[in-house]
C-alpha cells in the first residue's frame, strides 16, 4: 500500500493511493474509531490488518491534483539519522580516514518536516551554505528493542524519501550535527509512506537527486556502509524504537558542498529526489 497524508478543503487527513485517487481513512471507520493519523494507525494492527483486507475492493474518491501534500508521516519523535553511509560521500566531503568503523547517528527536529512540494526556507538570516541530501528513510512498524538483524527487518512497516537539507556553515561550526540539520523546514519527506511489501528489496533500489532538472545524485542502495538492518539493530540497543518512528539511512555522493567549486542552493531552486518503487519528493526553496 501506498500511504499520503494530505489536506483538502482546508481539511487535513490520510489514506490510500490507487492510482490518481485518495481512499480517506474515513471510508474505513465510523468517525468515533477512525485513528487520527498513520502513526495512530500502525500502532494498532487489528485496525491495519482491517484496511489491508478491505481495500482492494474499494476506489478512492479525492484526486491527487486536488491535494495539498502533508509530511507523509510525523513521527512521534525526531527524526533519526545516519551520518556517512556511503564511501563515496565520505571521501567527497574529506577523506578515507573519515570513513566510520561505527554508525554515525544523529538527530533531526520534528520542526523540520515538510511536504511533498512544500517550501525549504532559505534561511539567509543564518546560512549561506544550505545543501541537499536525498535519502531513503525507514518507517518503523513495531515496537523494538535489542532486536536481532531478522527483528530489525520485521519491525519495518515501510518505507520513504527525506531530502536531509543541511547548512554546512552551521555543521562546521558546531561540529555536532544538530543545529545544522535542524533549521525549520529542512526536512522534506514523501511523496508517500509505501508498505514494505511492495518493496522487498530495497537494496537493489535506484536514488536519483536533481537540482533545477540536473541530475547530481545517483546512486543504489546497495552502496551503503551500513546496511539498513544493521542500523536497526545498533539504534536498538538499550534504545526502544516505537512505530513511527522515521530513519534516515544516508546520503549518496553528489552533494553540493562536494562539488568544485561547492554549490550550494539558491532562492529559486527546485530540488527533486526519486526513489524506485516510492516516487519523487519535490521542493522549492523560498
Amino acid at each position: 500500500m501506498k500511504w499520503i497524508a494530505f489536506k483538502v478543503g482546508g481539511r487535513e487527513s490520510f489514506g490510500i493511493v490507487k492510482g490518481d485517487k485518495i481512499i480517506d481513512i474515513s471510508a474505513f471507520f465510523v468517525e468515533s474509531e477512525c485513528p487520527k493519523s498513520l502513526v495512530e494507525l500502525i500502532s494498532e494492527p487489528e485496525k491495519l490488518e482491517h484496511i489491508t483486507n478491505q481495500q482492494e475492493t474499494m476506489n478512492g474518491s479525492i484526486s491527487l491534483k486536488d491535494v495539498q501534500f502533508l509530511p507523509a508521516i510525523m513521527p512521534p519523535n525526531n527524526v533519526l539519522a545516519i551520518g556517512k553511509n556511503y564511501r563515496k560521500h565520505v571521501l567527497e566531503m574529506g577523506s578515507a580516514a573519515d570513513i566510520p568503523e561505527a554508525i554515525m547517528i544523529f538527530t533531526k527536529s520534528r520542526n523540520t518536516l515538510v511536504g511533498n512540494r512544500g517550501q525549504i526556507p532559505l534561511h539567509a538570516e543564518v546560512t549561506r551554505e544550505l545543501d541537499y541530501e536525498g535519502e531513503l528513510a525507514v518507517v518503523i512498524g513495531k515496537q523494538v528493542t535489542n532486536a536481532t538483524e531478522d527483528a530489525a527487518m520485521d519491525a519495518i512497516f515501510g518505507y520513504t524519501i527525506i531530502n536531509d537539507v543541511t547548512a554546512r556553515d552551521l555543521q562546521g561550526k558546531h561540529k555536532q550535527f544538530y543545529i545544522a540539520k535542524s533549521l525549520d523546514g529542512t526536512c522534506p519527506i514523501g511523496p508517500y509512506v509505501v508498505t514494505k511489501d511492495e518493496i522487498p528489496s530495497p537494496s537493489e533500489l535506484r536514488i536519483q537527486t536533481f537540482v533545477n532538472e540536473e541530475l547530481r545524485q545517483d546512486g543504489k542502495l546497495d552502496q551503503m556502509i551500513f546496511s539498513i538492518a544493521t542500523i536497526i539493530v545498533e539504534l536498538s540497543k538499550g534504545h526502544t524504537l516505537v512505530p513511527g518512528d522515521v530513519i534516515a539511512t544516508g546520503t549518496p555522493d553528489g552533494v553540493g558542498k562536494g562539488m568544485n567549486p561547492p554549490n550550494f542552493l539558491r532562492a529559486g531552486d527546485t530540488v527533486s529526489v526519486t526513489i524506485e518503487g516510492i516516487g519523487t519528493l519535490e521542493n522549492q526553496v523560498m
